[in-house]
């Protein structure tokens, strides 16, 4: 199995749930081999065998400009090099849910592709690149917003709240924090992946809680649950809040194809969050 794409908060905790498993794992990161370079497809077609399993990470995000949205095609011009000089068994594509529009209503897989960032279009138009190419072996993953172990960015959410409550710092939260968002636990998130693995799943899947929450209520179960001394601080909005400030999902595809995997809810997830740092400290 081929991991592109080494650091982050999915690799890291694949990477963990795949060893544990005893599956013998070929991880690339940009360490050992910068898929930007132009002969970073020939590299890596010599470094991936037939029969492979690949999962495709790899990516400069979240996209902020156009030089980052470039060097994202780049990465997935290298995979698709590589692996069109393979008969790889599975490919796997991490991408986002910010591939769809903006919707007053519940989005399921079947909703309308049209995103309004570049992080979206970039996720977009590497899900078309590899669907002309691999469609048969594809399987497409869209996560919402993830917390939990292993975050690497401290994003807005529960992930920075749980940060500061531990420190009893202030929480700073947009506006009122009224937006409601979905948010996954990671490790309900590796489980989907790995099933995904095992079943050889095809096709696209929103991984997803099917809960939304306001930030606000988020900021104030964190430190409930924290036992802490933080406070809200409300901080003007730069811009409009994202999605409308409201992006719930349709969780049917989800429950059919993985009854068994149990979703935590966001108070149960956050408290594993908590086990995990208090571990961590002792």
């Amino acid at each position: 199995m081929v991991i592109l794409g080494t650091s982050g908060i999915i690799s890291s905790n694949l990477q963990k749930a795949l060893k544990k498993s005893k599956i013998n794992i070929l991880l690339l990161g940009r360490s050992k081999l910068n898929l930007k370079k132009e002969n970073a497809g020939k590299v890596l077609a010599s470094k991936i065998k037939n029969k492979d399993v690949v999962i495709f990470i790899a990516a400069e995000a979240p996209v902020k400009n156009i030089k980052m949205f470039i060097n994202n095609l780049k990465i997935c011009n290298a995979v698709c090099y590589s692996l069109g000089k393979k008969n790889i068994n599975h490919l796997i594509y991490i991408s986002s849910d910010a591939v769809y529009a903006d919707v007053k209503v519940k989005i399921s897989e079947k909703t309308l592709t049209f995103p309004n960032s570049l992080h979206g279009l970039m996720h977009l138009t590497r899900e078309i690149i590899l669907k002309n190419r691999f469609n048969k072996i594809l399987c497409i993953l869209r996560p919402t917003l993830i917390y939990g172990p292993g975050d690497s960015h401290n994003g807005y959410g529960p992930n920075r709240f749980l940060n500061f409550a531990l420190r009893n710092k202030s929480i700073s939260i947009f506006g009122n924090g009224e937006e409601k968002r979905d948010h996954i636990f990671i490790q309900d998130l590796i489980k989907i992946i790995v099933k995904c693995i095992e079943m050889k799943g095809l096709g696209n899947i929103n991984l997803v809680s099917g809960k939304i929450y306001s930030f606000r209520y988020l900021a104030k179960l964190v430190i409930n649950l924290a036992k802490s001394k933080s406070k809200l601080v409300k901080i003007k909005r730069a811009g409009p809040m994202p999605h409308n400030g409201y992006r719930p999902f349709n969780i049917t595809l989800l429950k059919k194809y993985f009854k068994e995997i149990k979703i935590s809810t966001i108070r149960t997830g956050i408290e594993k969050y908590l086990t995990h740092f208090k571990k961590n400290d002792n």
